[in-house]
């Protein structure tokens, strides 16, 4: 009986087509768990980190549907986005064409991994149908307040006349030109996730249990509560004057109210609002303005890598309680994202302002002690306050309570709780994303599209060049009529962050969507399958898409669309692939293609092979010499079939022999394993040498009844892993009536003796073999016979037994 994986798999994907064999039930009365794996962007070929997410979410599914649970496994495509637009440029190919044309191909390679996705729920996220939902959502969120538009700061490449994303800015230069870019200012649309800053963080209370800790602490950090001091620091006349009185101060954020009267500079980041006024109207000398040019052309991201580096610029604020002039700096350190893009500075008790400070030759004032030791600068910790006025005295925290108060009694400042966080900036100035539904009209201002005009679609007539957005210079598409007064007006140009794609998606696969067009997806739907059992994907998204997920769902529960808080029950990040110590990687040409894999092995082999190598969580290092490894195991577990009778009822042996005990043993051990690793530590590399060792066990003894049952066993256990192979075999030998909840036979776990140690003093000197909870004289007897040579001649003083484990014989002499 020969192992034939290639005839093998096109048999039963074939069958599980034909069958619709993956289909959720519309019984909501049945218990039910949604698995979901995080989707592809469709870029042409699936790559080994695909095919192991996808087997660990396709092992749960299977695994549940054998359980008897109502199982939802979708599958979709993250379509959108600028790797379209690259490969039309160089390929001189539709952005659309090559996106459906590589979703075609790729689903072509998941069917052949045999993989347990539904077919009626799929879809790619630059479908119209999914547009049109996803359009109501901002217009939606537009008028309740939790969209709006303001002025961005954005990367512009004046060569190419577009705007790059940050991935596109290499050195400061653009990627396609290689001429330096220049931050400019463009209205752009954002999404107010600051307004559930503090539900996001308070609700990761729901989510401990599931989430791994490292994913919430990443969480946590990126909102960033904190609570402090917020003041106004007022520009001193001669400044107010220079600005030519457009400007009369700014807002700073502290954590450490106590160091306030530290204060010796103030710096603003080389984007604020202040700064840029003084290079439009030339209130700059043209070193200081080129300096802050080549500020604003490091991407804020690399700025922390670089050297602290800042300009004064002319003008000066007044410290809110001594009244002393502050200069104003541009500082490279100071980013316009967070806070009001403006600090104070104390650099006696902070390192980076005692950096810059020092470099600079800015005074440094003391006003915190340690309360023991020697004061070093910079002194970052709590203290004693010295140099502060009434204030001096106290310790940091009275002080910085204190203080606060003295802001608010003043009318000065208030004590506030401040987020790292920034609200979402969703403008992207390219083609091949979701329009934005937006309407500019010049007697309405903007004005959303109409609901019943939905969606907004691309026009297909367009040619990406590289230089622009098509959307702004089609000779016709953005022409429109006002949806309020019935005037001329202007469509808007920009498209959405693809993140706004995939912050949603999980909503759309409650519902078969051929069935039900005139709703996103259907209430009853939504309550049923929300909120996500398990979710799998990579550390990576631990961040952005995850956070995300969790606004919009909250959003579209106050939208009414929705009931749950929470996307994600349980969040499962796989580790990468990797070869020869790096990954997977085609610019370093150590790739494995999943299509020659699966060629040569057959897909089970692949699998086995990716779930057995490594726990999900951590990094899966490639072995060529394992994946054969793997494909020998399955050739034995095939061949091996031939010890085995038919049947439809699972055969219930009576052992006659230890070998015999020891392999039922064996098969029921994997068995147990089998609830654990599905159900709770996903450790399926543990339960793979399990099944190896109960069949390298049956291979040991020669009795049919017993080999049958453990193949009735083992063919269910591996049927989540290997489903081809295993749904081959237990339909020729059990019509696979083996497929479902097997009850373990507690009897085939115990053991009808067990082994003991004898020692002597403490130390080891033999072992014996009795029957589990033998008579202790029994024990001491036997273990005296065993260990006669240590103990003959000498005095025992006491026996000591450990049940189960051993004897201990204290002696003398």
């Amino acid at each position: 009986m020969q192992y034939n994986p290639k005839e093998i798999e096109k048999k039963w994907q074939e069958f599980w087509d034909k069958n619709n064999s993956f289909e959720p039930s519309e019984d909501k009365t049945l218990p039910k768990k949604y698995i979901l794996s995080m989707f592809p962007y469709p870029s042409g070929r699936i790559h080994m980190g695909h095919v192991r997410n996808y087997s660990i979410g396709d092992a749960l599914a299977r695994y549940y549907r054998q359980m008897g649970y109502n199982v939802l496994h979708p599958i979709g495509w993250d379509s959108f986005g600028m790797p379209a637009e690259n490969a039309a440029i160089k390929h001189k190919l539709h952005p659309k064409k090559w996106t459906y044309e590589n979703i075609d191909y790729m689903r072509k390679e998941l069917k052949s991994l045999g993989l347990s996705f539904s077919k009626t729920r799929e879809f790619a996220t630059s479908d119209t149908e999914y547009t049109r939902w996803e359009q109501e959502f901002i217009i939606k969120m537009y008028e309740k307040g939790l969209l709006y538009q303001k002025n961005q700061t954005v990367n512009w490449c004046e060569t190419c006349h577009t705007v790059l994303a940050n991935e596109q800015v290499i050195e400061g230069c653009c990627w396609r030109c290689d001429n330096p870019i220049i931050q400019k200012e463009m209205p752009g649309y954002y999404i107010a996730i600051t307004k559930y800053a503090g539900e996001l963080l308070d609700d990761m209370k729901e989510l401990r249990d599931g989430w791994p800790k490292r994913v919430l602490t990443m969480q946590e950090n990126w909102i960033g509560r904190s609570l402090g001091l917020e003041f106004r620091f007022e520009l001193s006349q001669e400044s107010k004057e220079k600005l030519n009185n457009c400007f009369d101060g700014y807002e700073v954020f502290t954590t450490r109210a106590d160091t306030i009267y530290g204060v010796t500079y103030s710096a603003l980041a080389p984007e604020h609002e202040i700064v840029n006024y003084m290079i439009q109207n030339n209130l700059l000398d043209e070193q200081t303005k080129q300096t802050i040019l080549k500020m604003q052309s490091i991407l804020p991201r690399d700025r922390a890598a670089q050297e602290k580096e800042g300009v004064y610029i002319g003008i000066d604020v007044i410290h809110p309680l001594t009244k002393e002039k502050i200069p104003v700096w541009v500082a490279n350190f100071v980013l316009v994202e967070y806070g009001s893009g403006a600090v104070m500075a104390v650099p006696a008790h902070d390192e980076r302002d005692f950096e810059f400070a020092n470099k600079y030759n800015l005074p440094i004032k003391h006003v915190i002690e340690p309360p023991k030791g020697n004061l070093e600068l910079p002194y970052t910790n709590p203290g004693i306050l010295v140099n502060s006025g009434e204030f001096s005295g106290m310790k940091s925290e009275e002080a910085k309570k204190a203080i606060i108060k003295k802001f608010e009694e003043l009318g000065i400042g208030k004590e506030t709780v401040n987020y790292k966080l920034r609200d979402w900036g969703i403008s992207r100035q390219r083609y091949w994303g979701a329009p934005i539904p937006f309407i500019h009209c010049q007697n309405c201002g903007l004005v959303p599209e109409k609901i019943e005009n939905l969606p907004v679609t691309l026009p297909d007539d367009v040619e990406i060049t590289g230089s622009g957005n098509p959307l702004e210079t089609h000779p016709t598409w953005k022409k429109c009529v006002c949806p309020r007064c019935g005037a001329d007006a202007t469509r808007e140009t920009d498209t959405m962050d693809t993140f706004v794609q995939s912050s949603w998606y999980q909503f759309r696969y409650v519902t078969d969507f051929h069935k039900y067009k005139d709703v996103p997806f259907r209430s009853e739907d939504e309550k049923y399958w929300m909120s996500v059992d398990e979710y799998i994907g990579g550390i990576e998204h631990a961040i952005l898409h995850l956070l995300y997920a969790r606004f919009f769902t909250k959003a579209l529960r106050d939208l009414g669309y929705a009931s749950v808080n929470e996307p994600f029950k349980n969040l499962l990040t796989q580790g990468m692939v990797l070869k020869d110590g790096s990954k997977m990687s085609k610019s370093k040409g150590n790739t494995v293609d999943p299509d020659e894999l699966i060629e040569k092995y057959g897909a089970d082999t692949a699998r086995l092979f990716i779930l057995f190598a490594a726990p999900p969580e951590k990094e899966l290092e490639w072995n060529d010499k394992a994946v054969e490894g793997a494909f020998r195991f399955l050739n034995r577990l095939y061949t091996n079939q031939a010890k085995c009778k038919n049947t439809t009822t699972k055969p219930n042996p009576i052992p006659a022999s230890k070998a015999e005990k020891l392999a039922r043993k064996k098969v029921y051990e994997t068995l147990k394993k089998a609830d654990e690793v599905y159900t709770k530590t996903f450790a399926f590399n543990t339960l793979i040498a399990s099944a190896m060792e109960a069949l390298n066990e049956l291979n040991k003894i020669d009795n049919e009844d017993i080999y049958t049952e453990g193949y009735w066993i083992i063919t269910n256990v591996l049927e989540p892993i290997v489903p081809h192979i295993a749904n081959e075999i237990a339909d020729n030998l059990f019509n696979q009536e083996n497929f479902g909840k097997i009850e373990i036979d507690e009897s085939a776990l115990k053991d009808d003796e067990i082994t003991m140690a004898v020692t002597v003093n403490g130390k080891k000197r033999a072992e014996i073999h009795v029957a589990p909870n033998e008579d202790k004289d029994k024990l001491i007897e036997v273990a005296k016979q065993a260990a006669a040579r240590y103990i003959d001649g000498k005095t025992i003083i006491k026996e000591i037994v450990v049940p189960n484990k051993l004897i201990n014989i204290v002696i003398k002499g």
